[in-house]
């Protein structure tokens, strides 16, 4: 049995691929967008979004995706479950590959973002997203106003996530498994000598406390070299020991850089070595990782995409 043909298959379903999904959608290509493990992507487990425009009052990030996903489907998107193995740029149209079918698309939008790096000590997955483990300091500091809080790493995201916090916490530890920072040397020595930030050397995390509370009352740590045990009597812990990008399946088609990342190719953010084949989102955008920049690469995605299919006559 032959393949189906969509227009457009999109690749995820956070605020990059949904936007993509919103503006060809609007454009008549009635786009396939494919969920994977986690519909909705990152923003399902921050409890409150205060950042994104249009919201003063800010909005739960489950429903801001429910938001975009029911936009979405009002011109026309529809919905399918799988994860993507792979993608074949041979011949055109292009064919993905999932565990139980293949897929031939005339337009491939990868969207599928970054999985942020865990620390994986006990206590931390049952209290991540909104009960006081995250991995964004910008999203969720806010939150934190006059609290003592931790942030786990040494190097850059993690000094730059410590001085953000220094806006909102009363005190920020600084916990890193070295006697220094891997950061560079001004954010280094930015970092070290903020009055508002104690970095805990030669120490990592053990267990994250508060479960049976359902909210982090505390961090338990371990110095390397003595083996001393201590709790550190925090509310709000943020890891910052870096993301994952989830791009193995398309290597082949995009290239990436020694982190993972796409590498989009000449001036554009979205474009990839492979013509009909974009990137959008936290997938080939390591520095801003941010709600709205996602939304806006997935609407130049869908642009890029609309025009090349009717200059090639679609």
């Amino acid at each position: 049995m032959s393949a189906q043909v969509e227009n457009v298959v999109i690749v995820g379903t956070g605020c990059a691929g949904l936007t993509a999904a919103i503006y060809t959608g609007r454009a008549n290509l009635q786009p396939l967008v494919l969920e994977g493990v986690l519909p909705g992507g990152q923003l399902t487990t921050t409890s409150e979004v205060e950042n994104f425009p249009g919201f003063p009052e800010g909005i739960d990030g489950y429903q801001l995706m429910q938001n975009l996903r029911q936009q979405a489907a009002k011109f026309g998107t529809r919905y399918e479950s799988g994860t993507v193995t792979g993608l074949d740029t041979s011949a055109w149209p292009y064919t993905l590959k999932l565990a139980d079918r293949e897929i031939k698309a005339k337009i491939v939008i990868v969207a599928t973002g970054a999985s942020p790096r865990l620390t994986g000590v006990p206590g931390e997955k049952e209290l991540y997203g909104g009960k006081g483990v995250t991995t964004c300091a910008t999203c969720d500091g806010a939150f934190y106003r006059k609290m003592e809080v931790a942030v786990i790493g040494g190097g850059d995201s993690a000094a730059e996530e410590a001085l953000f916090l220094t806006r909102f916490a009363s005190k920020v530890y600084l916990v890193h498994r070295r006697d220094s920072l891997r950061a560079s040397k001004i954010m280094a020595d930015r970092a070290t000598s903020h009055e508002k930030i104690q970095c805990v050397w030669d120490s990592v995390p053990v267990a994250v406390e508060g479960v049976e509370q359902g909210a982090v009352s505390g961090l338990k740590i371990k110095n390397v070299k003595t083996g001393a045990e201590s709790v550190l009597p925090v509310k709000g812990i943020f890891v910052a020991i870096g993301h994952v990008p989830n791009t193995a399946p398309f290597k082949d088609a995009v290239d990436t850089d020694d982190q993972g990342y796409f590498v989009p190719v000449g001036h554009s953010q979205v474009k990839t070595k492979t013509p009909g084949v974009y990137v959008a989102g936290d997938c080939a955008d390591h520095h801003y990782r941010q709600a709205i920049t996602a939304a806006g690469m997935g609407c130049q995605a869908a642009i890029e995409a609309e025009r090349w299919l009717a200059e090639k006559g679609g």
